[in-house]
C-alpha cells in the first residue's frame, strides 16, 4: 500500500524537525483517526539499549495525531497548527521495540471540545501491542489562541 505522506515529506505535516521525528510515514487518515508506520534508526534519539524507549512511543503517537492534523490542514490550504501534550493518562506498556524494526500507530479521536482533542493511540508491532495510551491534545488555533 503506497501512504498518503511518505518518509521525505513528512515533515510538511508536522511542526518536528530532524533529529526529532518520530514518525515515518502517514499510511491513511480519516476524520476519525489515522495510521503511521515508523522505522526505528539506531541513531535516534529515544532509543537506550538498543530500544525505543517509552518516551519514544509516546511521541510517535503525538506525531501520528499531528500529521492527521497536518494532512487535513494541507487538504483545506491553511497553515498546520502547533500542537500541545496536554495530559497523557492510561498508559500501559507491553513491550519496547528493538532498532531496526518497523512499529504500526494507529490514533483514534474519541471527543474534540474547542481546541482540545483526546485520542487513544496504540503502536504495534508484527500484530502485537506494544503501547496504549490516551491523550489530550491542544492545538493552536489560527489567532494565537
Amino acid at each position: 500500500m503506497t501512504p498518503l505522506v511518505s518518509v521525505d515529506k513528512i515533515t510538511d505535516y508536522i511542526p518536528q524537525q530532524a533529529p526529532f521525528v518520530m514518525v515515518g510515514t502517514l499510511d491513511s487518515r480519516n476524520d476519525h483517526g489515522a495510521i503511521s508506520s515508523f522505522f526505528i534508526d539506531e541513531k535516534n534519539l529515544l532509543v537506550e539499549d538498543g530500544r525505543f524507549t517509552v518516551s519514544g512511543l509516546l511521541e510517535n503517537i503525538a506525531q501520528t495525531a499531528a500529521a492527521n492534523v497536518g494532512y487535513a490542514c494541507a487538504e483545506k490550504e491553511i497553515p498546520v497548527p502547533m500542537g500541545i501534550i496536554g495530559a497523557i493518562s492510561k498508559v500501559q506498556v507491553y513491550k519496547l521495540p528493538k532498532v531496526a524494526s518497523k512499529i504500526k500507530t494507529k490514533i483514534e479521536i474519541k471527543h474534540e471540545i474547542f481546541n482540545i482533542t483526546l485520542i487513544e493511540g496504540t503502536v504495534e508491532q508484527e500484530g502485537n501491542t506494544l503501547i496504549s495510551c490516551q491523550m489530550k491534545i491542544m492545538v493552536e488555533i489560527e489567532d494565537g489562541k
